[in-house]
């Protein structure tokens, strides 16, 4: 059975993209066969994957039959056409036979006016009832002709109904950090926000007509598997003072604030976090520092951070050492990561 696991945070510059590479690289090479998908028109995942650097080679994949984005894989449900969705072609992604790409489309925000209509009127138009559940059945689709046990989604950081039908109708969902005030009071708006689409999904499949949909609108059941934190500066091997009052106040947010909402709204379990990972739902799975030279590399090599060579590094001697113990340590936190995420979700 195919999990699918949402990233989300609605602030941007979160990591959300690095995370859902590096992530998925490293559960691929521990044996998983993983999906990226990417539901960002920005599109930062696709052209990180696939080593493009503007619309331009963007616009030369939008041609393929069949489909081989998220747009066009979506296309027969949201332009009425008169044929079924069907499994989009993923890419292979260069180093890691475990791991594919569900490319993007730049003009996937097209679909947000219409999706959000749709699912305001919950299926009372015949020619709507059609796109709340085309999403989830897109990526189960893709997910069975790939044979994939886990597609890992990257989102835009907006609150709009492309995202909120992502994380409602995903199977996990974890939530990216930035240590810094916005994503202090990011986590206040998530509190507010994710109980209220959890409570509209509930709704939405109770609606005879989305469950008897050519995509029929699943039965809700997403759980929150963690928050990641990154991009602090370090000091000595840990975050520099100012930086770590940042992480201690977020993970008092996640603890005072967030988890219990999604607990009271059914989108976490404490004692199965608990039992599976032997820490608290508010401590990060993932905490990593900002290497930014070394972020900047895996980008240009499509190659995850741990991985790089002293030759794509341009380093040797005293120098490669210490970037290669910086490569260790992400690493061995996005191991560790990776087991937890195996392990939430059995």
């Amino acid at each position: 059975m195919t999990r699918i696991v949402c990233l989300f945070n609605h602030k941007g510059g979160v990591s959300k993209t690095t995370t859902a590479f590096n992530l998925g690289w490293m559960m691929a090479s521990k044996g998983a066969r993983v999906i990226l998908a990417d539901f960002d028109p920005q599109c930062n995942l696709t052209g990180m994957v696939m080593g493009f650097r503007g619309a331009e080679d963007l616009a030369g994949m939008y041609s393929a039959d069949p489909p081989n984005n998220v747009r066009d894989g979506l296309l027969p449900a949201f332009e009425s056409q008169p044929r079924g969705i069907v499994a989009v072609k993923c890419v292979e992604v260069v180093g890691n036979d475990n791991l594919l790409l569900l490319p993007g489309h730049i003009r996937l925000a097209e679909y947000e006016t219409t999706l959000g209509i749709a699912q305001e009127l919950s299926g009372s138009l015949l020619a709507l009832r059609n796109l709340p559940g085309s999403l989830r059945f897109l990526l189960e689709e893709t997910a069975k002709a790939n044979r994939a046990d886990y597609i890992l989604v990257d989102m835009s950081p907006s609150l709009g109904p492309l995202n909120q039908n992502l994380l409602t109708t995903s199977d996990y969902f974890i939530v990216p950090l930035h240590p810094d005030y916005f994503s202090s009071m990011a986590l206040d708006s998530l509190a507010a926000t994710l109980p209220r689409w959890n409570a509209w999904a509930h709704t939405a499949h109770s609606i005879e007509a989305l469950i008897k949909a050519d995509y029929p609108f699943p039965q809700p059941h997403s759980k929150f598997i963690g928050a990641v934190i990154q991009k602090y500066r370090p000091r000595s091997g840990r975050a520099s003072s100012a930086f770590q009052r940042w992480i201690d106040q977020l993970v008092e947010g996640l603890k005072n604030t967030l988890c219990p909402a999604l607990e009271r709204a059914g989108m976490l379990d404490v004692k199965s976090f608990v039992k599976a990972t032997q820490t608290e739902p508010w401590t990060p799975i993932l905490e990593v520092a900002d290497f930014n030279s070394l972020i900047a590399l895996s980008q240009e090599h499509q190659t995850p951070i741990y991985a790089l060579t002293a030759e794509q590094i341009d380093q040797a001697g005293a120098v490669w050492k210490q970037t290669k113990e910086n490569m260790t340590i992400f690493e061995q936190a996005f191991s560790d990561c990776a087991d937890k995420v195996f392990a939430l979700t059995k």
